[in-house]
């Protein structure tokens, strides 16, 4: 069963559950909200904080993250946190060249660049329907 809120997707993920299946699952659910109420209410409880300042930081972003590009009008105030900020820059490709830390440097989105992560343009992004293949 998806986690439908953050929150829930946190305590999910501090029992034990794989933090990227996890997020996705909560990503999946979020896309599924009915409204923006509904959206809002997925993000709006502050998910505890769990000594993993990566994870505390990864969260504080998607959260932000969603709230901004779906235009639900408000931000969680939680994620102003200092706690939800990284001290030292976390490049989410394995073993990134120079040139990959400066490309990903420029291209994260700032809701995640502020919290010292750098990853790809559109970092929640889902893949959909079937694959094509060429023929």
């Amino acid at each position: 069963m998806r986690p439908n809120t953050l929150a829930e997707a946190v305590d999910r993920i501090a029992a034990g559950a794989p933090q990227d299946v996890v997020l996705a699952e909560f990503v999946d659910s979020f896309d599924l909200a009915r409204n923006d109420q509904d959206g809002y209410a997925a993000i709006q409880e502050e998910p505890r904080l769990t000594g993993n300042a990566r994870l505390d930081a990864l969260v504080g972003a998607i959260a932000e993250y969603l709230a901004k590009q779906r235009r639900l009008g408000q931000v969680p105030s939680w994620v102003c946190d200092p706690a939800r900020r990284l001290d030292s820059p976390w490049f989410t490709v394995t073993s990134p060249t120079d040139a990959m830390r400066e490309f990903l440097a420029f291209s994260s989105p700032a809701e995640f660049a502020s919290r010292n992560i750098f990853t790809e343009e559109r970092p929640l992004r889902r893949a959909r329907g079937l694959a094509q293949t060429s023929t």
